[in-house]
């Protein structure tokens, strides 16, 4: 079982054994928005106390877990969930088979094979890809699948918990699949009571949807709510 090293504020790392020890996520830092923790693995116990704690890794191959917990937070509340006119007529169409649960190994592969400009490589290692299927088979992993002509064109998934739905990544093939993956998604995760998505980061995409930004506190607040874990404030 691998030590978790916490960066605080005051510049001091401290050492916390187990896989159940995180700091309060107001601990995090703000340049870069939102570490808050180097170091540990990807267990399974060790992802949902920290996805319960409001906390998530993210970090590139080859590095140590980098653990965050950004200000402010990108949040989709199911209920205010918007589709482009554009988006409601490839819906209306039925272009695809949308499948959840299906294929989870196939889509968070196929997203770890997204180029994306804006990073050098990708996040999801073959590490996050087996700790994540640890996830699904646990039952705590989500994933909506866009399939065409037999083949995986398309999908999303996350981490689930309680009422609250943790996003991860999303992938597409075909034009508008990953689009399409990601609505059935929500109306999927509404249907069995999820109150809060978690999308992490601002994008234009996720605000096409109706997703917007909410401070740490006020994402603590909710998630304490929703799943009943106590909320600790700055100030506490």
């Amino acid at each position: 079982m691998a030590n978790a090293y916490y960066q605080l504020p005051n510049g001091r790392v401290a050492c916390v054994d187990g896989e159940t020890d995180f700091p309060p996520n107001h601990l995090a830092l703000n340049e870069p928005n939102g570490l808050l923790a180097i170091g540990g693995d990807l267990s399974l116990g060790r992802l949902l106390n920290a996805y319960r704690a409001g906390i998530f890794p993210w970090f590139n191959a080859g590095e140590p877990i980098l653990w965050w917990s950004p200000s402010p937070r990108m949040v989709l509340f199911p209920h205010e969930l918007k589709l482009a006119n554009s988006l409601k007529k490839t819906l209306k169409k039925e272009r695809f088979e949308v499948r959840f649960n299906s294929s989870f190994r196939a889509v968070i592969s196929a997203c770890s094979e997204v180029k994306r400009t804006e990073q050098n490589g990708t996040w999801i290692s073959a590490e996050m890809v087996d700790a994540y299927c640890a996830l699904f088979d646990a039952g705590h992993a989500v994933c909506a699948e866009c399939w065409q002509n037999k083949q995986l064109v398309g999908g999303c998934y996350g981490v689930k918990i309680d009422g609250v739905f943790y996003g991860e990544s999303m992938f597409h093939r075909v034009s508008d699949a990953s689009k399409v993956a990601f609505v059935h998604l929500v109306h999927h995760l509404k249907n069995h009571g999820v109150e809060m998505i978690d999308c992490q980061m601002n994008t234009p995409l996720l605000s096409s949807f109706g997703a917007r930004e909410i401070s740490r506190d006020e994402f603590n607040m909710k998630l304490a709510k929703i799943t009943a874990e106590p909320f600790l404030s700055k100030s506490q």
